[in-house]
């Protein structure tokens, strides 16, 4: 987990896809912090990402840094606990403007089942699961 921790701060944003229906949907995220072993993610429980998340959890993100590019895939899990909300937001300053753990909008969420898949022009691909 820690080589796609690295290769996604270094991307800077990455693109979380989710599905809506039978539509897929596909939108930029920036923010994520390792809590307790684990990969975490946040949003806001009045978008429509979280909506979709809840209701079919698989996801996908995909981003490029360095001419190389990964696919991460898994299943979201909902974290309710303030510890980790705080722990994400102490990762992310820059959010704390906009969310505080106690907000009852902000909501982080951490991957499960995961397959990170790292890809290059010129390499062979290696894949990693967590």
């Amino acid at each position: 987990m820690k080589e796609t921790m690295e290769f996604l701060k270094k991307a800077g944003t990455f693109y979380l896809a989710t599905c809506q229906g039978d539509q897929p949907r596909v939108r930029p995220f920036g923010a994520l912090c390792e809590f307790e072993g684990k990969l975490y993610l946040i949003t806001n429980n009045q978008k429509e990402v979280y909506k979709q998340i809840m209701a079919d959890p698989k996801v996908e993100l995909s981003a490029m840094a360095e001419g190389k590019w990964i696919r991460l895939s898994g299943e979201l899990v909902r974290d309710p606990r303030r510890e980790a909300k705080k722990a994400m937001l102490d990762a992310n300053p820059g959010l704390r403007g906009m969310y505080n753990e106690d907000d009852g909008i902000v909501e982080v969420l951490y991957l499960q089942n995961a397959t990170a898949t790292f890809c290059s022009f010129t390499e062979p691909a290696v894949t990693h699961t967590f």
